[in-house]
């Protein structure tokens, strides 16, 4: 170095050129210390960048310690000329500071600055901020200023000797910039320069002029400028501050790039990264990168195309004279040779190569704070690396590591941490499995020293912020949607806060579709029990309050709704329905229970009922005039009402009696028989009712004299076996004798305690039998099939009898919305919809009540929302397989005004345009040939070409070969060797 001065070295923040230059000057100059812009709290950070660990792209993180969200970043790329002049003074033992302005005033400073002397000297006009490169490329006659800054200092040649001529030449530029354009609307610039030359003042006084300084080029003039000591110590005289902390983060190219809204970003970090690496032929090396990158996504590039493509890219460098190809004839050979002139391989090239998505790394011995260094560990442990690169995560939670991880993503989100998102899993729709997509962001480590004011773990922190969040909730969803993350998250400890705020809000909240909404995520919570192993108990109670209370408020909520509110509401249903239906399976997993093992549910069989029939009875079997009490069904028919009395004696024979199988300790079971009466009356047995009474039970009026318990017939009698009461006692009617009165069997009580009949003997014998026709006796005889005990139910089984009966009571409700004309058409047609397809509707009852709600007499804007509710999403299907409804729907669209017939198009369009196209095809084709009518004279003329209205066999014969051959199945002719049969 000269005696003359300090060694400014103006630079561009991010360059190679400007790297390569500043090593070259340093190694020239030699320098006893190396002064950096950067906030000068980071000095004591400045040796971690000598551990081989800390890999860039880094920055240094400034928070403030009271509000961690308040942060600023430098960041550091290994083509940067400060991380070179750092390292380099690192690996010559030299002294190395940063000299801006200290992150404390950076992080205080509000947008509003003070008065700054002299600043009222700069004209309106030149306080549009100014680009110093755009300026320049525009004196030197370019339009692209990264085009002028390659041609004139990336593109330099070897051959210049001089390692300061580069620095001098643009300290030059920058001053004539500053003379023209002031502070170039950068008033803070003005008190970072103040505070920079303080800084160099104090470095010269103790190292002499033996200084190098690396900052920005527009700096340069204004430390070169002569100012006193008193007039840069005003200037920052008054400057807001808070404490800070630094510490070092890694960073990514694609955070570099001036695309992210970074200040000081490039366009092309990658491009760039590769310059400054490249030790020689940088086209060269460049274009057969592009060219692995795309063998990698199967696209055919071969040597020749790499070749050629150099070729090209020297060649256009030529034409436009200039010194070396550059990124952007670079990218036209790329287009030209190996794209096609195609953009979309390009689009490619340019965001994993030009933009990049390198990430940094940082050693353990940086400063963190305890969340941080948490999360590190738990990284390590589960073997889960951040990456830059978004990438496709598959869980199985029935594995260890893998559920880990899972808590981990799940506790992550709930303190904020956006690491991952949550997505669909392909190929399986069960809850043990999770598919993540997962990709770190620089600004993460922001979010985490956020977080770091919850707790020093991530578990502890979820905790915390959970049970804030409950207390802060303000909408019953919020509350139900984060009891959800806490069982995802596997954050045991937090669901009593948020259970309690749960039921605090949910007692309060009367709004129907905002318990429609809280529904289905509580469910969903008991679901996960069963996988993460999470007691879900306090969930299913909460979960069959709101139910009950959707139950009652439903019906009348869904009247006199306009068209969008209508729509809302058939949204709400069917959330709820599907809740519904899958609570019972839930509250089995939940409980420990098998589903099928309560009696008067779905499942089939029962611990203390019987089988009953198809269909039969959840309302019971119907008595006189229709009167029944409400029943426990049975397969395939809970929930549905039994069959209807339509009047005295005479429907009640023709109602079948039935009740569950009581499984019983011995393993047998005792099966209900039917009674069909000739004249006389059947009467239902005892029912479990909705909480768990045991209904009362009428005889028919034609058996006079009949106990309540008895069903006596012309000649015979069936017997009713028991059914379960609340307290898990049986009561049972015995069997009529042939040629005598119907006697009732004493039936054991889950106590081992027996129901005694109504009316035994006081001395405990047998009363005779009474003549044939007469009244019936009652006699104490076991009942056949029954031990003397029944096993104690188990103590889940109370709750889970009681909260799968919400099935039933459901589809009830559903009925009744479905009859109601009150009722908006789009959720009576939904009602009707979902009441067919859990078979409570057979077809022909489902086209009454469309005939009913299509007729006439309805207002056609009415009827179309009826079918929109009917056959929307995804109902095009039932219209192909059931053709009584499509041409119910023909018949009433072909009949509407047409001048009513504008305002029902848009919700007909709406309807039928999501349907599939071979939905759509197929309907098409039965319209026109006319719906039920597949045999109508003209049918097969009338479709469309290579398409028969009725299969062709001959045809169909023809393929069965080949059809044995592929499903392994020996042909009529032969057995082929080496298939299976």
């Amino acid at each position: 170095m000269t005696g003359a001065g300090p060694l400014l070295l103006g630079v561009r923040h991010h360059g190679p050129g400007s790297a390569r230059a500043v090593r070259a000057a340093l190694d020239a100059a030699r320098p006893a210390a190396v002064l950096i812009e950067g906030p000068p709290e980071a000095d004591a950070l400045i040796p971690l960048a000598a551990d081989p660990e800390l890999r860039p792209p880094v920055a240094l993180l400034a928070h403030a310690v009271d509000e961690p969200g308040r942060s600023a970043f430098w960041p550091f790329a290994a083509f940067s000329p400060e991380w070179v002049a750092v390292r380099w003074a690192l690996e010559h033992g030299v002294q190395a500071r940063f000299i801006d302005l200290p992150a404390a005033h950076t992080l205080a400073w509000d947008a509003e600055l003070p008065s700054v002397e002299g600043e009222s000297e700069v004209t309106e006009g030149e306080q549009v901020r100014v680009d110093p490169l755009a300026a320049l490329a525009e004196a030197a006659g370019y339009d692209d200023p990264e085009r002028w800054w390659e041609d004139a200092v990336e593109h330099r040649g070897a051959g210049e000797r001089d390692p300061f001529a580069p620095f001098e030449a643009l300290a030059e530029a920058m001053g004539a910039l500053r003379e023209r354009y002031g502070a170039g609307g950068r008033p803070r610039d003005l008190v970072r320069e103040a505070q920079m030359r303080l800084r160099l003042r104090a470095a010269r006084k103790e190292f002499g002029d033996a200084v190098a300084v690396v900052c920005g080029a527009w700096h340069v003039p204004a430390l070169r400028e002569r100012t006193t000591v008193t007039a840069d110590r005003a200037l920052l005289k008054g400057l807001p501050k808070v404490k800070t902390d630094l510490t070092w983060v890694p960073w990514t190219h694609r955070r570099l790039a001036r695309s992210s809204g970074y200040g000081a970003g490039i366009d092309s970090p990658g491009w760039y990264g590769h310059l400054f690496h490249a030790p020689d032929r940088p086209v060269e090396r460049w274009l057969t990168k592009v060219a692995g990158l795309l063998r990698e996504e199967d696209r055919i590039v071969s040597s020749a195309h790499v070749i050629e493509a150099v070729r090209l890219a020297d060649t256009l460098a030529a034409m436009r004279g200039r010194p070396l190809p550059g990124l952007g004839e670079t990218t036209d050979a790329v287009r030209a040779v190996m794209c096609d002139g195609s953009d979309v391989p390009l689009a490619l090239v340019h965001d994993r190569l030009v933009v990049g998505d390198v990430l940094g790394e940082v050693p353990e011995s940086a400063p963190a704070v305890p969340l941080q260094r948490d999360l590190g560990r738990q990284q390590r442990s589960l073997r889960l690396k951040p990456e830059a690169l978004e990438r496709e995560l598959e869980l199985d939670l029935r594995g260890d590591t893998d559920a880990g991880r899972s808590r981990l993503l799940h506790r992550l989100r709930l303190l904020g941490i956006g690491w991952g998102e949550p997505g669909p899993s392909r190929g399986s729709t069960g809850t043990f499995r999770e598919t993540w997509r997962l990709r770190w962001e620089p600004e993460l480590s922001v979010r985490v020293a956020e977080a770091g004011v919850w707790g020093t773990t991530v578990a502890a922190a979820a905790r915390a912020k959970a049970e804030a969040d409950a207390a802060d909730a303000g909408a019953l969803a919020e509350v139900t949607a984060l009891a959800e993350r806490c069982l995802l998250a596997g954050l045991p400890d937090a669901l009593p806060a948020v259970m309690r705020a749960l039921a605090d809000r949910a007692a309060l909240d009367t709004d129907v579709g905002h318990l429609a909404q809280a529904l289905p995520a509580l469910v969903r919570s008991l679901r996960y029990g069963d996988v993460r192993g999470t007691d879900t108990h306090a969930l299913s109670d909460v979960a069959a309050a709101l139910a009950e209370r959707i139950f009652v408020g439903l019906p009348p909520a869904c009247t006199a709704l306009d068209s969008d509110a209508a729509e809302q509401m058939r949204g709400h249903v069917d959330a709820v329905h599907m809740a519904v239906g899958l609570l019972g399976e839930a509250l089995g997993s939940a409980t420990g229970t098998d589903p099928g093992a309560v009696s008067g549910t779905d499942g089939a069989g029962g611990a203390a009922g019987g089988a009953a029939a198809d269909g039969a009875g959840s309302e019971g079997a119907g008595g006189p005039d229709g009167a029944g009490s409400e029943g426990a069904g049975g397969p395939d028919g809970a929930g549905s009402e039994g069959a209807e009395g339509t009047g005295s004696g005479e429907a009640a024979a023709a109602a079948v009696v039935t009740a569950p199988t009581a499984t019983v300790d011995t393993g047998e079971s005792a099966a209900a028989t039917p009674a069909p009466g000739a004249d006389a009356g059947v009467a239902s047995p005892p029912a479990v009712d909705a909480d768990h009474g045991a209904s009362a039970v009428s005889p028919s009026p034609a058996g006079e004299g009949a106990p309540a318990t008895s069903a006596p017939g012309a000649g015979g009698g069936a017997a009713a076996l028991p059914a379960v009461r609340a307290d898990h006692s049986a009561a049972a009617v015995s069997p009529s004798r042939a040629g005598g009165g119907a006697a009732t069997a004493s039936v054991p009580c889950a106590g081992g305690s027996t129901a005694s009949p109504p009316d035994p003997a006081a001395d405990g014998s047998a009363v005779s039998p009474p003549e044939p026709g007469a009244g019936a006796s009652v006699t104490t005889a076991p009942a056949p099939g029954i031990g003397e005990s029944v096993p104690p139910v188990p103590e889940g089984l109370d709750r889970v009898r009681s909260l799968r009966g919400l099935r039933r009571r459901w589809r009830v409700v559903l009925r009744g919305l479905a009859g109601r004309d009150t009722v908006a058409g789009v959720v009576r047609g939904r009602a009707v919809r979902l009441l067919m397809d859990e078979g409570e509707l057979g077809a022909g009852e489902a086209a009454r009540l469309m005939g009913v709600a299509l007729s006439r007499g309805t207002p056609p804007a009415e009827a179309a929302a009826w079918i929109e509710g009917f056959v929307g999403g995804g109902g095009g299907m039932l219209l192909v397989h059931d053709e009584r409804l499509l041409g119910l729907v023909d018949t009433w669209l072909t009949g509407v005004p047409a001048e009513a017939f504008t305002d029902v198009l848009p919700l007909l369009r709406r309807t039928f345009a999501a349907y599939d196209p071979g939905v759509c095809r197929t309907l098409g084709e039965l319209v026109r040939r006319g719906p039920g009518k597949p045999g109508a004279p003209g049918a097969r003329g009338l479709t469309a070409p290579g398409f028969g209205a009725e299969p062709d066999a001959e045809r169909a014969d023809a393929v069965r070969p080949v059809l044995r051959l592929l499903l392994g199945i020996a042909t009529e002719e032969k057995n082929f060797t080496g298939v299976g049969a």
